[in-house]
């Protein structure tokens, strides 16, 4: 058995938008001024007080919490508008889909969402029923700790080398490497193809359409299955 986990921001769903608005909000609510939006998104896939943390100099990390308060209630706020409609990347709803008709495949999650979050995305593209595990900013420490993926291998039974996590940030390969998995980068995301490199991608990937022949080449499927 195989177990594919995905990350969910910059890797399932474009959702630059809405992660900027909410950092804007957090960052307008203690008066400070807002980063450039490459250095703001370069924190995408952190769990979102370890992701202020890092936006944020020393002397103003007492504010983190009320920041963070405030990027979540817009979030809150804006879902039940109907604004935070995040869409799939081209082929990542083919690709799901074609894995979960898969016998020897199970499907997970690892992001720095809230739970809820993940609920609103699956609720939004019609995707539950499809990950057998899901962990979150909830239940773990912040990527690159390994502790979602090591928790979705102990919750599914794969073994690390039939493991495979598929991010768009360092954030992912780290904690896929650190967990002993294989770890899989993906170019339409958040961290550019040399920190992807750095941090311990074993392969990189363009588009979607390059995913089944990767998962030859990284868990030595039998090609006739893939």
């Amino acid at each position: 058995m195989y177990l594919i986990i995905f990350d969910v921001d910059g890797t399932l769903v474009d959702s630059q938008n809405s992660i900027y608005h909410g950092l804007q909000v957090g960052f307008e609510a203690v008066g400070l001024p807002m980063p450039d939006r490459k250095t703001a998104l370069s924190i995408v896939g952190l769990s979102l007080e370890k992701a202020f943390a890092d936006l944020l100099a020393p002397e103003h990390h007492d504010k983190i919490d009320e920041m963070s308060a405030a990027y979540r209630h817009a979030k809150i706020t804006r879902r039940e508008q109907g604004l935070e409609i995040d869409p799939m990347y081209p082929g990542a709803r083919e690709a799901i889909d074609r894995l979960h008709a898969r016998d020897d495949i199970l499907l997970g999650i690892a992001t720095g969402k809230a739970r809820r979050g993940v609920k609103h995305m699956q609720d939004t593209h019609d995707l539950h029923g499809r990950f057998v595990t899901i962990q979150t900013a909830d239940t773990s420490p912040s990527k690159p700790h390994p502790d979602m993926v090591l928790r979705a291998i102990a919750e599914t039974g794969a073994e690390p080398h039939r493991t495979l996590m598929i991010g768009d940030t360092g954030f992912d390969m780290a904690m896929a490497k650190a967990a002993g998995a294989h770890a899989l980068g993906v170019t339409w995301g958040y961290h550019d193809h040399s920190r992807l490199v750095d941090e311990g991608a074993d392969k990189i990937i363009d588009s979607f359409d390059e995913l089944d022949r990767t998962l030859i080449d990284l868990l030595k499927m039998n090609k006739e299955t893939v």
